[in-house]
């Protein structure tokens, strides 16, 4: 390598993570000497934090000599945590129907993987191969608080040598006093062109599917892949926008019945693009999750029911993911509704918005956006997807009355 680049090496050298210069330069900044002991990575779904966390605990294990190389991505370091084996890099995800951390078992009791107290003992260790620890922990919003107190006292006394990166989309749910604690870099959404070239380069989309992706997932390259590996979710969200289109001219009694209908289709387009995002077969079904998320509050099926994945906390996933794509929806009509074209998140949709348009009222379409995005804040809180999503069809704008 010459001498000209060793002094000036590009950021994203060795970097897995797409678009992001910025988080990218930032993160390069932390590779010195002394690196920081906490470091919080904020930014949407699926824009690439988790990626970047890795791309940074590469580069701490990294063992190239030179440090303007790491992550070289050649050495046995760099090979173990693209494999996911490397012994000194722990991560920690949401697990479980309700998808939470939670804290463990307290002393003496051993507690089980997947929690923060089995975490913080495995960090308290010596590392296995002598240089940096690292543990990563994915949509950190989802510790509860418990959980969020027993890892604080980690994040004010680290271990000597140990980095914790944290992930979060909505950083407001974790306490004050662990952000505080953290150097805070900041992600966000990822240019059109950058998730296509993404698509294109790992051969997951041709070009003109690439381009349709990458418009879909509103600068966010996890769910464009996601998209491009399920083509059945694509076909889902397909017939989940056509059918709000189709409910502007629908009655109240109509929209409510299909509400339900969308929600339960939701769940499959849920379970498809986690599947995908896991690296799952499409053959791994989870009936229980789709039946629940159609059944009505307070039936059976719709109940917590202990050691079952069609919880309370499934339908709310898939109410989320219908909202998703209604907001999609909404936005492109609203647009159309002003007689734009040109910046429709979805074109295959640009005949049917434009006629749905000339019968809707612009104000009424506009403001359902903010409806829209209040009741997601809702659901998010625990509030009962199935009634506000039936609060929410009865507003969608009505083409009949204008």
């Amino acid at each position: 390598m010459d001498e000209a680049r060793l002094a000036d090496p590009d950021p994203g050298q060795g970097f897995l993570t797409v678009g992001q210069p910025a988080a990218i330069a930032a993160v390069r900044v932390m590779l010195g000497p002394v690196p920081p002991h906490a470091v919080l990575l904020v930014g949407p779904v699926s824009v690439g934090k988790t990626t970047l966390a890795l791309d940074f605990a590469a580069a701490l294990l990294c063992t190239d000599p030179e440090p303007a190389r790491r992550p070289c991505r050649g050495c046995r370091s760099c090979r173990r945590v693209a494999a996911g084996n490397h012994p000194d890099l722990h991560r920690l995800a949401p697990t479980g129907p309700g998808r939470q951390i939670g804290i463990g078992e307290p002393p003496p009791a051993d507690p089980a993987p997947g929690t923060i107290r089995h975490l913080v003992g495995e960090l308290s260790l010596l590392p296995v191969e002598g240089g940096a620890r690292v543990a990563v922990i994915e949509q950190a919003e989802r510790m509860n608080e418990d959980a969020q107190n027993a890892l604080l006292k980690t994040l004010e006394e680290p271990p000597a040598g140990v980095t914790i990166v944290l992930c979060a989309s909505d950083e407001d749910r974790l306490l004050p006093t662990v952000r505080s604690r953290c150097a805070r870099v900041r992600l966000g959404p990822v240019a059109r062109r950058e998730v296509e070239r993404l698509l294109v380069e790992r051969g997951a989309a041709d070009p003109p599917t690439a381009a349709r992706l990458a418009r879909l997932s509103a600068g966010r390259p996890g769910l464009a892949l996601a998209y491009a590996l399920a083509p059945e979710a694509v076909v889902g969200r397909d017939e989940i926008a056509r059918s709000f289109l189709d409910l502007l001219a629908a009655r109240r009694s109509v929209r409510l019945a299909a509400i339900r209908r969308l929600l339960a289709r939701a769940a499959e387009l849920s379970n498809a693009l986690e599947r995908a995002d896991d690296g799952r077969s499409p053959e791994v079904a989870e009936p229980a999750a789709v039946a629940s998320a159609a059944a009505p509050a307070g039936t059976a099926d719709g109940a917590e029911q202990p050691g079952r994945r069609g919880t309370a906390a499934e339908r709310r996933r898939a109410a989320l993911a219908l909202l998703d794509v209604w907001r999609d929806v909404a936005r492109d009509l609203a647009i159309a509704a002003r007689g734009g074209g040109a910046n429709l998140r979805d074109r295959a949709l640009l005949d049917d918005l434009q006629a749905a348009a000339r019968t809707v009222d612009p104000v009424a379409a506009a403001s359902f956006l903010a409806r829209l995005a209040r009741t997601a804040l809702l659901v998010e809180a625990n509030a009962n997807p199935e009634l506000a999503l039936d609060a929410l069809v009865l507003a969608w704008p009505d083409a009949t009355a204008a």
